[in-house]
């Protein structure tokens, strides 16, 4: 049976973890500037994942993403617009600038549970429809189990679904998988999901669904980011990570960024290797950019 953990040389203890997070996040305030609040700006996810969305509201959203440049003229635009896969042909069809991707979560999200065949489809549906990037959760019902073969070859058939549909189009399209790390209980656990998710194809690895009861933490960030340095280490592929699920400040965002810029450096601070995926951080990011109340979105 696959166990990709073993094939790595990841030794920490939570406790490490818990003293590693405390000495990067005792100096995250000296890196707080406008320069570094406009980065964490562009690697957003900005996401809407209502069940009462629509699609005039979702054009709404689009259509207001595409007015930062005009009123904000220096603001990056954000990374890209997060929505069930339904929707992604308006947002494509809406979006300002190709610059600005569209993301779908799919493969039934955010339980994951359903036929392999339907979470397959879901996916080639997307990117046929517009999609850019494709977020999906581990197959937690194999993966809690211990069926780590099966749970990377669910994985590996979405990649592929993922990979047929962007080259029938003549691109290419990226694959992130949500570990839900809320669910995972210790560092080991974590460590293992983020190997098997980055053997089986993923671009990036995710925290969280946003769907659960303790989503995205800085000490999940830290383990992910770590197997992510072991595994470029020893493959040469770069694979990004992504915080996601109740990152809603400023401070949030910034703790973030200094986990990925101490473990993994400068390199990873860009959108292919650094993201946040939000449904309220624009504003205070405005906010603490501009040093007054923005509520733009």
């Amino acid at each position: 049976m696959r166990d990709c953990l073993k094939d790595y040389c990841f030794e920490l203890s939570d406790a490490e973890v818990l003293q590693a997070i405390d000495t990067i996040l005792a100096g995250a305030s000296g890196k707080a500037s406008e320069k570094v609040y406009k980065e964490c700006f562009s690697f957003m996810d900005l996401t809407t994942l209502k069940g009462e969305d629509t699609p005039s509201g979702v054009k709404a959203f689009v259509e207001k993403v595409g007015r930062i440049g005009k009123q904000f003229p220096s603001y990056p635009l954000p990374a890209s617009i997060c929505v069930y896969p339904n929707f992604a042909s308006i947002v494509r069809d809406n979006r300002c600038s190709p610059e600005l991707h569209v993301t779908c979560v799919s493969g039934a999200f955010p339980s994951a549970q359903s036929f392999l065949d339907v979470k397959v489809a879901e996916c080639g549906l997307a990117v046929e429809q517009g999609a850019d990037e494709i977020d999906v959760v581990l197959p937690l019902n194999a993966f809690l189990d211990g069926d780590y073969d099966r749970a990377f070859g669910e994985i590996a058939a979405m990649r592929s679904a993922v990979d047929k549909a962007a080259s029938g189009q003549g691109r290419k399209a990226v694959l992130k998988v949500i570990l839900e790390t809320g669910l995972l209980d210790s560092a080991e656990l974590i460590a293992r999901a983020s190997f098997l998710a980055m053997e089986a194809g993923a671009d990036f690895i995710k925290t969280s669904t946003g769907k659960v009861a303790v989503n995205a933490t800085p000490q999940a960030a830290y383990v992910m980011c770590r197997c992510i340095r072991e595994y470029y280490e020893k493959t040469g592929r770069k694979v990004g990570f992504k915080a996601a699920g109740g990152i809603s400040n400023a401070g949030d965002a910034l703790a973030y960024y200094c986990i990925v810029l101490s473990v993994l450096g400068e390199g990873w601070l860009d959108r292919d290797g650094f993201r946040l995926g939000v449904s309220r951080l624009g504003n205070d990011l405005m906010s603490a950019i501009e040093q007054k109340t923005v509520k733009f979105f």
